[in-house]
């Protein structure tokens, strides 16, 4: 096989699933490079079904047992385990029980477990880059994730002074993250128990791990102390009730299933602690090499483990972070990673600090955020609306400017109806530092009537005639305008208010009046100087849900 066809097919073999009622949940493969002198690719699979991580330790030392007798001529010879798996999981029923028998301890888990996890959010909203497929690909992608020593001999620090462990601290950490990026406040992280309770099973290669869901509470407002607490509590809980199986837990629990998401949780955190394997090959140099394209069991997946110097000293924290690539990209994968890294640094540096002061933004970021995304200054002309649009009008004099019910307007259409209208509003008392109410349907009407109040000068004041009555009469008094320009529908509407005189586009007197003026430019010298940009162009209302609408003059 062609070198660079190797790690396709490495992710192939490791990417196809098994049929449990056909295959052995054993796969292996023994790929050998070309133009390459003795070098070969040797691939294992295993399902879960049959090993798990811890199991990887004691598989390797079986092969290379088996391999360096084989190259003897001899077939391997074990030394006898003290229990098989088959003896574990009798084992495990008798001291579990049965959940039917109220005393027993398994019963007593699933109770701890249903009271521990009521009210569990069904999903985690995380900052996703592509919507959530009816169905999840479990496709998956990796990054590195790398903490500094510094931070990992502070991590320690922290972590003794709040009689928790490094892996609680960090699972304090990563919950404030997920918090501070749309979470919640409620946020669930799985984690792996190794299962492996008794010293005589650490040789013995089968299933013992199984999954908690560490539910981490970081409402109110508490320090990070705070919230290391709360996970400590939490956490010594859920451990001494770890013996309820993970896939029976969701049976009891009987949450919304779904094919786009993992049960209970969607975020998994494991905080290694499993030796490498090693594989001792009489002959051959040996090295493990990483597997692209790995599955994404969950959207999310932070693994991290601690190493230490030859004094046994904190020297950093390691791992990857996995994640889904039909939610995410990759980019803001390595942002996430980034953040929590951030994190740490900050909560070390400052662990009395409030959560709601833990910043999780980058230098970069922030200067996007605040700067960049807000440079958003244009030089403006120093004139009126009236003043641009007709420039505009002058450009463009035959181009489309309005359609609405059926009608259409030309830019020199919409100014010459604008321009007559507003010389009628003039003489009916609409000028500079007045108020003009418009309450019209949505129409081209509309769009001439906002323009011609502009052109006489006044403000308009838009009023919504499906608003209630009772804010419609409050706006009009608030405003005081000079008059009330609607049509004979929308006044039908209105609230009653025989001092604002009313005009009606479409009483046919107001028509008549308004055809016989001219629809030539309204911006004569005089008025061009009567109207200046600082006079208000409208007056529009807030909701009024803190209290009464207000009035902002723009």
């Amino acid at each position: 096989m062609a070198a660079e066809d190797v790690a396709s097919e490495v992710a192939d073999v490791t990417g196809t699933g098994f049929d449990l009622e056909r295959d052995l949940p054993w796969r292996v493969r023994l790929l050998e490079v070309a133009d390459a002198a003795d070098e070969w690719v040797l691939v294992m699979v295993a399902h879960h079904i049959a090993a798990d991580g811890w199991s990887m330790a004691p598989l390797a030392k079986d092969l290379s047992e088996a391999y360096a007798a084989r190259c003897q001529g001899a077939a391997p010879v074990w030394d006898a385990l003290p229990v098989q798996y088959a003896d574990y999981t009798l084992w495990q029923r008798e001291v579990l029980g049965s959940e039917d028998d109220l005393g027993s301890v398994v019963a007593g888990q699933v109770a701890f477990w249903r009271e521990a996890l009521a009210g569990l959010p069904e999903q985690l909203e995380l900052p996703v880059d592509f919507p959530r497929p009816a169905v999840a690909s479990h496709e998956g992608g990796s990054v590195g994730l790398r903490v500094p020593a510094e931070v990992h001999a502070r991590l320690v620090e922290l972590s003794r002074s709040c009689g928790a462990s490094v892996f609680m601290t960090v699972q304090a950490a990563l919950a404030v993250l997920l918090s501070k990026m749309g979470a919640g406040e409620d946020i669930p992280i799985g984690t792996p128990v190794a299962g492996r309770t008794d010293d005589a099973l650490d040789d013995l290669v089968g299933f013992f791990v199984n999954t908690l869901v560490l539910r981490t509470d970081v409402a109110g407002d508490p320090t990070f102390r705070e919230v290391v607490e709360r996970v400590r509590e939490a956490d010594l809980d859920a451990f001494a009730h770890q013996d309820v199986p993970f896939e029976r837990l969701v049976e009891v629990l009987n949450p919304a299933r779904s094919m786009a998401r993992h049960p209970l949780f969607q975020v998994m955190f494991t905080f290694q602690s499993v030796a490498d394997p090693e594989l001792g090959l009489p002959g051959l140099s040996v090295r493990p090499e990483s597997v692209q394209g790995a599955v994404a069991k969950f959207d999310l997946s932070f693994s991290l483990g601690e190493i230490h110097d030859g004094d046994g000293e904190p020297a950093g924290l390691e791992g990857q972070l996995d994640y889904r690539t039909d939610l995410f990209a990759e980019g803001t994968v390595r942002g996430l990673a980034e953040r929590l890294v951030r994190v740490l640094e900050a909560v070390v540096a400052a662990p009395d600090r409030l959560v709601r002061d833990i910043d999780v933004l980058g230098v970069d970021e922030r200067e996007q955020i605040l700067t960049t995304w807000n440079d958003t200054a244009r030089e403006a002309p120093d004139a009126t609306l009236p003043e641009l649009f007709q420039t505009q009008v002058a450009k463009t004099p035959d181009a489309l400017a309005v359609v609405g019910g059926g009608v259409e307007l030309s830019y020199v259409e919409l100014n010459e109806r604008a321009n007559r209208l507003a010389r009628h509003l003039v003489g009916c008392g609409a000028g500079p530092e007045r108020l003009v109410a418009v309450a019209l349907p949505r129409s081209a009407d509309l769009v001439v009537a906002l323009l011609a109040v502009l052109k006489s000068g006044a403000g308009y004041v838009p009023v919504d005639p499906e608003y209630p009555l009772d804010r419609i009469a409050y706006m009009l008094q608030d405003a005081q305008p000079v008059l009330v320009l609607t049509d004979a529908a929308t006044a039908g509407l209105l609230p009653g208010d025989g001092d604002t005189p009313r005009v009606l586009l479409d009483d046919p007197l107001v028509q008549d009046a308004v055809g016989a003026l001219s629809g030539f430019d309204l911006l004569d010298a005089d008025r061009l100087s009567s109207v200046v940009p600082a006079h208000p162009a409208y007056v529009i209302y807030t909701s009024g849900s803190t209290g009464r609408p207000k009035g902002v003059v723009i």
